[in-house]
């Protein structure tokens, strides 16, 4: 009941703001936070974009109308802060990823090394490094042991970490990494990479809006999601807390 108040609470003082008129806020999310904001329902005023941090943060850079930017990694928050698209102060890390290995069926694997060398693995997804954070983890834990070369012909690209649980929740492949958030929502098997293997994932946050009373309500959001309830909801969804 508190996060629907919370939500109805956001709406209403956007709908009042003068300038805003009828926009709604907009918030640009990494696609492993979708599962987060389906279980904590449709927030009346607020809407979500949700894809690969890499892909949304240069969206905003070319000036797309966002007024927060919730990303799944530091550097693309940093990248937008270093094109003035967002405001150094609003700069905060809300959660720290964690990265898995799903699969339909239990494969019986204990680590990210057995994973590989099972022979039944013919196909692995990942999220395109180029752009999305939870794809640059797992090409690091595959480097560090030794086997991103290994799986070059192998591997398949998702365009977002969300997209990569797709791939092998229709079969396209056999496993995929993707985030615990993802994971836990969708069932099936998972299990996680030692976070040791990869960077730390800071899924970091920065408010893009300049327009005052628009601030306003991105900064009761930003308070929402970084308070009690929002950490808890975070949490629920397997993300670990700063």
């Amino acid at each position: 009941m508190k996060r629907v108040l919370v939500w109805l609470l956001l709406g209403s003082a956007l709908a009042c703001s003068p300038s805003a008129a009828s926009d709604q806020l907009v918030v640009a999310a990494a696609a492993d936070l979708r599962p987060v904001f389906e279980e904590a329902g449709a927030p009346e005023g607020v809407v979500f974009q949700f894809g690969s941090s890499g892909q949304l943060a240069q969206q905003i850079v070319e000036g797309a109308p966002v007024d927060v930017f919730l990303s799944a990694d530091a550097g693309y928050v940093d990248l937008v802060i270093s094109r003035g698209r967002g405001d150094p102060s609003s700069r905060r890390v809300y959660a720290l990823g964690r990265l898995v290995i799903w699969s339909r069926q239990q494969g019986g694997w204990r680590s990210l090394a057995e994973v590989v060398a099972d022979p039944d693995v013919r196909v692995v997804a990942i999220a395109n490094p180029e752009h999305a954070p939870y794809g640059a983890a797992a090409r690091a834990a595959l480097e560090a042991i030794g086997a991103w070369e290994m799986l070059a012909d192998r591997l398949v690209y998702g365009e977002n970490v969300s997209d990569t649980l797709r791939l092998a929740s229709t079969g396209d492949a056999d496993v995929a990494l993707v985030s615990a958030s993802l994971a836990l929502a969708a069932g099936g098997y998972w299990m996680e990479v030692d976070q040791n293997l990869y960077p730390p994932l800071e899924q970091t946050l920065v408010v893009v809006t300049r327009d005052p009373d628009r601030r306003v309500i991105a900064d009761r959001f930003v308070s929402y999601l970084t308070g009690e309830e929002g950490r808890a909801l975070l949490e629920r969804f397997g993300f670990g807390l700063p």
